[in-house]
């Protein structure tokens, strides 16, 4: 398989945001034929020394976990973007650093994506339960469907709540995190933290030293010390393309950057695709719902960002949902990846359609898209009446919100 092209999340605070607005946005550039689901998990209490299995293994489980929203390939337990019940939104990075990453199973950066937004109220508590299980779990194993060989890496995480943002960068078991309270940030597949660190793990500088990458004498630059020696900065083409918008970011600012095929945010080539997308905006306003963006479909420039908020009734979504091999999965059995099922769920057959028509017809496929982005309008439209209105929201109105977008556009694609 081809190297892997970066793929890139963002997050803008006001004022560079608009409306008192934190926007979040996440590309994921996967294998090109790998199918992503969105899924929503209930919060549950969880008896007393239950386990949780994981994608490659089973750790402790905490007795109550918290409602989650999540988008992820298909054959694994992890998220590569999610958010939670509280405003909290994750999204992971494979990054490539001095460290070999460990072939070993352990935890995926896709599983402790899915852990932080469980298991936490706040970023800066995802970020402390990220890395206490990396310290205690460490992080290993194949980040892709593929029999062949093992592709592993090491993981960099956005973190971002209502208030804040924290990047995490991670080699092996240590780490090191910059909070962000203003402007715009990029994560991509590089490492970005260079002398500002607001946290690290406690052995970080030893750890380098001892490996001779760095002599204790010069500043100490996360990004100089731990990168491969033919890496260098400035992968985020995409922070560029927001920097340069001279009005405040929206929602919409964010999901054209994603589907921005140009700057090579939004990723289509012969290996890899952009295989899913997901957008948040979170109020710095208490009493405004966290709105949450999905599209569960490849290629966010031919596909539909459907709006998610929590409530306590929500109407789960079985056509986002890829078929359950239990334990027949080839995922779980081992050796593991003998056979590709298909993973294809009723949203993402219908959308086949839709981006055959697109790339082969060009009138109707200029209609098309025209009509799908119509329809995503409305559902922006809808969705910013309700950060802009005085009363509160009504969950029994919501509750259905992403099933019945979801069914819509799997109609219309009919």
């Amino acid at each position: 398989m081809a190297a892997a092209p970066p793929s890139y999340c963002f997050v803008a605070f006001p004022p560079r945001a608009k409306d008192g607005l934190v926007v979040f946005g996440k590309n994921s550039a996967r294998p090109r034929d790998e199918v992503q689901e969105v899924v929503y998990f209930s919060a549950a209490a969880h008896e007393q020394e239950s386990k949780v299995e994981c994608t490659y293994i089973s750790i402790d489980q905490v007795p109550r976990t918290h409602a989650i929203m999540i988008s992820r390939p298909a054959w694994l337990w992890g998220a590569e973007m999610g958010a939670n019940e509280h405003g909290v939104c994750i999204a992971n990075e494979a990054i490539s650093t001095r460290e070999p990453a460990a072939e070993t199973e352990a935890l995926l950066g896709m599983d402790l994506v899915r852990l932080g937004l469980e298991r936490a109220e706040t970023a800066k508590e995802a970020l402390d339960v990220i890395v206490s299980l990396l310290e205690e779990h460490g992080q290993g194993g194949n980040y892709y469907e593929d029999a062949d060989s093992c592709h592993s890496f090491q993981s960099a995480y956005l973190i971002v709540d209502r208030d804040e943002a924290w990047v995490l960068e991670t080699v092996g078991k240590y780490w090191a995190a910059e909070k962000v309270t203003e402007g715009v940030r990029c994560i991509c597949n590089r490492l970005s933290l260079t002398t500002k660190m607001d946290a690290e793990h406690p052995e970080l500088r030893s750890y380098a030293q001892s490996q001779g990458w760095w002599t204790g004498e010069d500043e100490f630059n996360f990004s100089e010390v731990f990168s491969p020696a033919e890496d260098h900065l400035g992968c985020c083409a995409g922070k560029d393309s927001l920097e340069k918008q001279e009005e405040s970011i929206t929602v919409q600012t964010m999901m054209n950057t994603l589907r921005d095929k140009a700057s090579g945010v939004c990723i289509d080539s012969e290996s890899f695709l952009t295989t899913a997308s997901g957008v948040s905006v979170l109020p710095q306003n208490r009493s405004s719902p966290c709105i949450h963006y999905f599209t569960g479909t490849p290629d966010p420039s031919r596909s539909i960002f459907k709006p998610f908020i929590f409530v306590d009734d929500v109407k789960l979504v079985p056509k986002t949902q890829s078929p359950c091999f239990g334990d027949d999965d080839p995922a779980k059995k081992e050796p593991r990846f003998q056979e590709k099922p298909d993973r294809r769920h009723e949203l993402y057959k219908a959308h086949e359609w839709a981006r055959a028509v697109i790339e082969s017809d060009q009138e109707q496929g200029r209609k098309l898209r025209s009509t799908m982005l119509e329809l995503e309008k409305q559902g922006l439209e809808a969705m910013e009446e309700i950060l802009t209105s005085s009363e509160p929201l009504d969950p029994a109105e919501v509750g259905d919100l992403f099933y019945d977008c979801v069914d819509t556009e799997i109609k219309f694609f009919k």
